[in-house]
């Protein structure tokens, strides 16, 4: 009996010290992994978020920016990590398209990882250096390519949501555009903004500052309705391309046996962060809305945009070795 006693008085110790230990976390600095270069629209979303997880940590979360394979090395390298709560990853809605055009990944998102928040969803946007492609609207733009002007456009890498979003555009209008894959939306940026390509179709998040400088022309967000933030880019229903509607999405997972007390705390933080009317003001400028879905929720939205996906994959006979 004593020993019974005493096995149940220490499982009720540890029981009362798992949401103890997690109200002390972190007590040194997070890392989140971002799988794509500096510059890209998940950066755009990360760095003010995790900013603002610093002040309200009272430690430093760092974004660890790992490119390449659209996406998949920075997801492998997160999938890998020790779950201990100082690993995160920052993924995207390429992450839910990987497993239709890539054959094998060194990951399982729905496996490896414990999805924890949906950080923001923008609507795709077609783009175009205003010195290199004369439209100024979607339908201008249409009679561009159909009279068999030669285009390129950029995008993250084979693979991800500008790839696929490129690949459903052409469908959608039966028009020919040569694709040009990158290691990230950064570096696909700065070559459109530059001039060596013509167009792209990124996530409003990270066009945002390049469209309101000039140096890139929206030609219409992909879209029913306007977005927040930009009321005067039309939309591709207003430009006579109602069936192309697509948009990008961040979220936040957390290895695969990271104590839930943890990711739980993480999750009131991060309901913290984006009650608070600064980031909401930058998520808007942006032309982001203000996320409220999380853990099991979130997933579910994620499993369901991997089959929708998958079927976009199917369409356009896109496969990537």
């Amino acid at each position: 009996m004593r020993l019974i006693a005493s096995l149940l008085a220490a499982a009720s110790l540890t029981a009362l010290a798992a949401p103890a230990a997690a109200q002390s976390w972190p007590t040194k600095p997070v890392t989140v992994i971002v799988p794509f270069p500096a510059g890209g629209g998940t950066d755009a979303f990360a760095r003010p978020l995790y900013a603002q997880l610093t002040k309200q940590f009272g430690q430093q979360v760092i974004v660890d920016n790992r490119g390449g394979a659209g996406g998949n090395i920075g997801a492998t390298l997160a999938a890998k990590a020790a779950p201990d709560g100082y690993t995160w990853f920052m993924g995207a809605v390429h992450h839910a398209i990987a497993p239709a055009v890539y054959p094998k990944l060194d990951y399982n998102l729905a496996k490896d990882f414990i999805p924890v928040a949906l950080v923001a969803s923008v609507p795709q946007v077609i783009v175009v250096n205003p010195q290199k492609v004369a439209a100024k609207d979607l339908k201008e733009l249409l009679a561009t390519l159909k009279n068999n002007t030669k285009l390129h456009y950029a995008s993250a890498g084979n693979g991800t949501s500008h790839h696929l979003a490129g690949e459903l555009f052409k469908l959608e209008t039966k028009t020919q555009i040569d694709h040009i894959p990158y290691k990230g939306a950064g570096p696909a940026l700065q070559d459109l903004v530059g001039g060596q390509v013509e167009m792209m179709f990124d996530g409003l998040g990270s066009s945002a500052s390049h469209i309101r400088s000039g140096k890139l022309k929206a030609i219409a967000v992909a879209s029913a309705k306007r977005a927040s933030g930009f009321p005067d880019i039309p939309t591709t229903v207003e430009g006579g391309v109602p069936g192309y509607q697509t948009g990008t999405w961040y979220g936040l997972w957390a290895p695969k046996g990271t104590p839930q007390p943890v990711v739980d705390r993480m999750t009131e933080e991060l309901k913290k962060a984006f009650a608070v009317e600064t980031l909401r003001k930058q998520w808007q400028d942006l032309g982001a809305e203000v996320p409220n879905l999380y853990g099991a929720q979130f997933g579910d939205f994620v499993a369901g945009e991997t089959k929708r996906w998958a079927a976009v994959v199917k369409a356009a006979n896109v496969r990537l070795d």
